[in-house]
């Protein structure tokens, strides 16, 4: 057999924050005849890790990959991925560049991941895998089969095309070559004029209002068309005198404006706008607030990291940045993100506001604004008290009461993974530590004080959630709630379910180092 050659993917925060060398685990896989092998660091991201085999496998972003083990079985490409040997090797294949192609929903991977934890845990306290745990993996792997030959779940892909509107798939590239910023961003911009005249399914539209929606599915190009299915589907086109074209610019300019960082990225600026989308329908809130405000929520949320560094405003002010000195250290980041987002509109070609009075433009603009100053973390509670105050006599009449109304939408918003499926919120609470210990390890480097959350020496992930669930997350959810009744099971429920799930994760973890204690 030969020597598998090394594609290597290192993370960020893979390092072994002792120092001792890097916490990463081996991938041996056979694709195209060869046998490979991957180094995976430790918090590789799920998109990372499909782009690595996709690389391996030299095939473009609409092929669908498979990776089989050494019994036939089909296992997902993820991070969970178990570590094996040469004589172990996976099989990995291209088997469909069809579009419309079905991939394993991400709820599917979080149970089959906490079945071979659960399957670990059994065997080491009884020393064998029980009957049950063998059925429901047989289970698990029959129904993985069922969804890889059934026709009619087909629409979970993104449209329905015409014969004439058909992409051509024979003109797609296998090999996808390393882009500079400025190719990729023309790469995108041209994928996004193709599709942007396409029809989104309606299954697609109607999932698309829900919490559950699942960004790692969808390329930025996609998002970006998803983006402009929110804004038509809102009617802000016809209510504002939007040209088409003019929205398509802006909402380019804006995915420009995101910096290519592990969390406060454009991916994270779709999920925030998306899930204000979405409790703009459950609320019913197109109803209860003017069309005018609910613009002003959807465009807040989608400006409301723009051109984030990736190191956050206690940082800013320590480092005596460029933007702490330019704004007095007053919510720094915050007032620059409305900066640039109003310099974009101030681009002709960009400018969606251009046909609007100058009264609903001033409007537009202070809504903006406050809102998106409210994102800034030192001013969570003087927000939600304020809230508390009013929600038990809210009036949807009251200017004063809508005003508070829209930072909290977009606060909650902003802070809403955790209301999402465990598959789709994990991987975004790895972005995020991996950025956080970017920054302490700056902060070190630097000899400035060290944000204690953010320190990799410290923290673990399920220490990391359980408080900004049980402090942070919980009571502005509930308040919310309180509001509205009907997001109880759309977003307070989830949370709920998310800190019993990190809470045992912390327990557990806590009891294992007390048991490997001498």
């Amino acid at each position: 057999m030969s020597v598998p050659r090394g594609l290597i993917l290192m993370c960020g925060a893979g390092q072994d924050p002792r120092g001792s060398g890097m916490t990463t685990k081996i991938i041996y896989f056979m694709v195209n005849g060869k046998l490979e092998q991957a180094e995976l660091g430790a918090d590789c991201s799920a998109a990372e890790v499909k782009d690595l085999f996709r690389v391996a496998a030299e095939a473009g972003p609409h092929h669908i990959l498979k990776m089989y083990n050494t019994n036939g079985s089909v296992v997902n490409i993820s991070p969970q991925l178990e570590a094996n040997s040469v004589d172990s090797y996976y099989r990995l294949e291209v088997v469909a560049s069809d579009l419309q192609s079905v991939a394993m929903p991400p709820e599917l991977d979080s149970m089959e991941y906490r079945l071979r934890h659960l399957e670990n845990k059994v065997t080491e306290d009884v020393g064998k895998t029980p009957d049950i745990i063998c059925e429901l993996k047989s289970q698990v792997e029959s129904f993985k089969r069922k969804l890889e030959s059934v026709e009619h779940l087909s629409w979970m892909g993104l449209f329905r095309y015409d014969c004439d509107h058909q992409l051509s798939k024979s003109s797609q590239k296998a090999k996808m070559p390393q882009l500079s910023v400025q190719e990729e961003r023309q790469r995108v911009h041209m994928k996004f004029t193709n599709m942007s005249s396409l029809q989104v399914t309606e299954e697609v539209r109607e999932h698309l209002k829900t919490p559950i929606f699942d960004n790692w599915q969808w390329e930025e190009a996609e998002m970006l068309v998803l983006l402009q299915v929110m804004y038509t589907d809102l009617d802000f086109l016809t209510a504002f005198n939007i040209e088409l074209e003019v929205l398509q610019n802006f909402l380019f300019e804006v995915y420009c404006h995101y910096n290519n960082i592990p969390f406060h990225n454009f991916q994270h600026c779709f999920c925030v706008t998306q899930m204000m989308y979405g409790l703009i329908w459950l609320t019913d809130l197109r109803n209860k607030l003017g069309r005018i405000e609910l613009l002003i929520m959807l465009t807040s949320a989608l400006c409301h990291d723009l051109d984030h560094p990736g190191y956050n405003n206690v940082y800013q002010i320590n480092a005596q940045t460029d933007l702490a000195l330019r704004y007095n250290d007053i919510s720094p980041l915050e007032n620059h993100h409305c900066a640039v987002a109003f310099g974009i509109l101030a681009k002709p070609e960009c400018n969606i506001l251009k046909n609007l009075t100058t009264e609903q433009y001033k409007h537009i603009r202070g809504g903006m604004i406050k809102c998106i100053l409210a994102t800034d973390m030192a001013r969570h509670n003087e927000i939600l008290n304020k809230f508390k105050v009013m929600q038990p006599v809210f009036d949807f009449t009251n200017k004063d009461h809508k005003e508070v109304l829209m930072k909290i939408m977009v606060k909650v918003s902003d802070i809403s993974n955790e209301a999402r499926p465990m598959a789709v919120a994990e991987p975004w609470l790895d972005c995020l530590l991996q950025e956080f210990f970017n920054q302490s390890d700056t902060e070190k480097l630097k000899g400035l004080p060290v944000t204690p959350f953010m320190d990799r020496d410290k923290v673990s992930k399920p220490s990391s959630q359980t408080n900004f669930i049980r402090f942070v997350l919980l009571p502005l959810f509930t308040e919310l709630t309180k509001l509205f009744p009907c997001l109880e099971q759309h977003i307070l429920e989830p949370v709920r379910g998310a800190l019993e799930y990190y809470s045992n994760l912390e327990r557990a973890t806590k009891e294992e180092e007390v048991t490997v204690k001498p």
